[in-house]
């Protein structure tokens, strides 16, 4: 018998190895491998976009309508359009082809069948007046558990069930910001104003009171007295979905992680935690969408404290792994210990004080298993859901090859066109998601619901 083939790790030549390591790396080459990463992301976002490099989503045939969008049956759909020709009647790509409508044309169809079809079916969600928006944060401190396409298929989903989405996109990478099409040129068109608006107004009232006791006031320097003319409607975008809106993120947003603590340091009395929550409802966020979900960085810093605080509803994905779920733990332990020590520092001076206590809450927590292999991970999400029980959703997002070609297209799954697979291979890749979105929203109807009885009462 020949000698077995070596593993590849021996009989290195370690003149061939130089030759192809390389000349040594400057901190100048980082800036060309910026510049060629910035070059191919452009090349990539704009395969499939107009030529202006806007993205544009896909159209809807009647099989996907009526299967997914309004609960009507094809034939009745069709009859209803003929006997309404002011609606929209979509197009085909051959003379007895299958119609296909753009989603604006969606909504206008479901507004209509919510006006005159029957009262026994669910056309539109349910989204009681009168009410805030409920906001969702997707957080976890690891990376690629797949927290941004978590956050980015909820907003889908939320959007064709017929919600006004608002994405919110706090982490620096600007994935998210990526998945939805957003420009962004600099922190100015992320979050960052509404933080430094916030603080600024809370400079100014310690300055008011520093006048009462005859201080010198503090200067608001350029950044904040030009942060104090910028409203969230300044940072807000549309997208080429119809009825999700965006505030994105770029690489310059990461400057907030130190920023905020040095305004901090300079009013010891500014709720930094407060200051996005109080910009959406300053601004009027609130009233103006239905749903609004904020994808937070891989890391409990200064721009997630503030997402979490705001948020009503908290989802952190992690995988069905061992690391994955201790460091899943590690998060909640140190979102334990965040946000106690805040309560415990605010309400000493409050009791102090004689002012009321503060104390965070949110309507519903739940972890989500991602990126799921059911041959291979089944025992192990079981025990997982066995330990985190009623805090963990017991549906968990599969991954399929549907899912893997609509991330290498920076889609998401409902951007991808069903005839790129077939009916039955679609409907099986974006069944984990719809299952993932069924379970939130029993969470958002539920936490209404709650708000309801509450006011009520």
């Amino acid at each position: 018998m020949g000698q077995s083939t070596l593993p590849p790790y021996f009989n290195i030549s370690p003149d061939a190895a130089l030759t192809e390591l390389g000349n040594p790396v400057s901190s100048a080459d980082f800036a060309e491998i910026a510049e060629v990463c910035t070059r191919g992301r452009e090349d990539l976002a704009s395969r499939g976009h107009l030529e202006n490099g806007q993205k544009t989503l896909r159209l809807f045939s009647t099989w996907e309508i009526t299967k997914y969008l309004i609960p009507v049956a094809t034939p009745h759909f069709r009859r209803v359009l003929k006997a309404n020709p002011d609606l929209p009647q979509g197009r085909s790509e051959t003379g007895a082809g299958a119609k296909w409508f753009t989603f604006d044309e969606v909504l206008r169809l479901r507004a209509h069948f919510a006006s005159e079809g029957s009262k026994a079916k669910e056309y539109t969600p349910y989204r009681p007046e009168g009410l805030p928006a409920k906001i969702t944060a997707v957080a976890n401190f690891k990376g690629g558990v797949g927290k941004t396409s978590t956050a980015a298929h909820l907003a889908m989903s939320a959007a064709l069930d017929g919600y006004k989405v608002l994405v919110i996109d706090l982490d620096s990478q600007g994935s998210m910001t990526s998945i939805f099409g957003g420009k962004v040129e600099d922190e100015w068109d992320t979050v960052f104003p509404l933080i430094a608006r916030d603080y600024a107004a809370a400079l100014q009232e310690e300055n008011r009171r520093r006048a009462d006791r005859g201080e010198t006031p503090q200067p608001l320097d350029e950044t904040l007295n030009a942060a104090l003319g910028i409203s969230a409607q300044d940072v807000i975008q549309k997208t080429h979905w119809p009825n999700i809106d965006l505030i994105g993120a770029q690489l310059n947003l990461y400057w907030a992680e130190f920023q905020i603590p040095v305004w901090r340091m300079g009013v010891r009395g500014w709720k930094l935690w407060d200051a996005l929550t109080n910009a959406l409802e300053r601004d009027g966020v609130l009233d103006a969408y239905d749903v609004i979900f904020l994808d937070t960085p891989p890391a409990l810093g200064y721009l997630t404290i503030n997402g979490l605080s705001a948020a009503d509803i908290l989802l952190v994905p992690l995988g069905a792994s061992f690391l994955e779920f201790d460091s899943t733990g590690r998060f909640f332990d140190m979102l334990h210990s965040t946000f106690q020590s805040i309560e415990d520092g605010e309400n000493m001076a409050a009791r102090a004080l004689g002012r009321p206590e503060i104390h965070f809450e949110w309507d519903a927590v739940r972890t989500v298993i991602t990126r799921f292999d059911t041959v291979q991970q089944s025992d192990l999400a079981g025990l997982m859901q066995a330990y985190l029980g009623r805090f963990m959703s017991p549906f968990r997002q599969e991954y399929t090859a549907l899912i893997g070609q609509a991330g290498e297209q920076v889609n998401g799954i409902y951007e991808a066109d069903y005839r790129d697979f077939n009916r039955e291979t679609y409907a099986r890749g974006r069944e984990t998601f719809d299952m993932t979105y069924a379970m939130f929203k029993r969470l958002l109807i539920g936490s209404w619901r709650r708000d309801v009885l509450e006011n009520d009462s």
